[in-house]
């Protein structure tokens, strides 16, 4: 009875303030920003669903996709109630745009997946190799011939939060080093350094 008494008063008080403003508050300013709140999230929805398809996270991704989908309905379904309300026009697409920044935002914090950098240099690489050894990173070099004469080639697969600490090794050890990165979808087997416990460590594609 005290919530109905509540809801009571509340809407009362919408309608009071509706009577004497002449302005809908509810259809011109909530709605708006709720359907904006609800494109941010299935947005960034959208986004943790890509990255869970392109590492084969199936259940994941169909389970992110659920809702993702169910958020959207809900939105586009009070657009189309609601088509005389250019407010929420605006508020659709700009909760669009938003959650395209939040979503990337998002994927950059949690850094899933593997890289694979190659790092040639005409420098002496033994003391970079042996540092990233010591840092639990696997490496493999190759002799390599370029354009300028001999090449040392350094391959090694790293997860992607570790993209940062392995390039100011190399930056430290060999600043003239050129390095080039690229995705790895999966690997078996492999040398990392030991994984902290947590979600993202059980979510890296790394085969044993």
């Amino acid at each position: 009875m005290i919530c109905k008494a509540r809801i009571t008063e509340e809407y009362t008080l919408m309608d009071v303030m509706e009577v004497q403003t002449g302005f809908d508050w509810f259809a011109w300013v909530v709605l708006p920003f709720l359907i904006f709140l609800a494109r941010i999230v299935d947005q960034s929805l959208g986004t943790l669903r890509i990255i869970f398809v392109s590492r084969s996270l199936r259940k994941l991704a169909a389970l992110v996709g659920f809702f993702e989908s169910l958020i959207w309905l809900i939105a586009i379904s009070q657009i189309i109630q609601n088509l005389d309300n250019w407010i929420s026009f605006l508020a659709f697409a700009s909760g669009f745009a938003m959650g395209n920044f939040v979503g990337i935002y998002i994927e950059s914090k949690l850094a899933m997946g593997l890289l694979c950098l190659r790092i040639i240099t005409h420098e002496d690489a033994t003391k970079l190799t042996d540092v990233l050894r010591e840092h639990k990173y696997g490496v493999t070099t190759v002799s390599a011939t370029g354009k300028s004469g001999q090449v040392r080639l350094i391959l090694t697969i790293i997860k992607r939060k570790d993209l940062n600490k392995v390039q100011q090794i190399v930056k430290q050890y060999n600043p003239k080093a050129f390095v080039s990165v690229e995705d790895v979808r999966t690997v078996n087997e492999g040398v990392f350094p030991d994984p902290s416990p947590g979600l993202m460590s059980r979510l890296n594609p790394i085969r044993k």
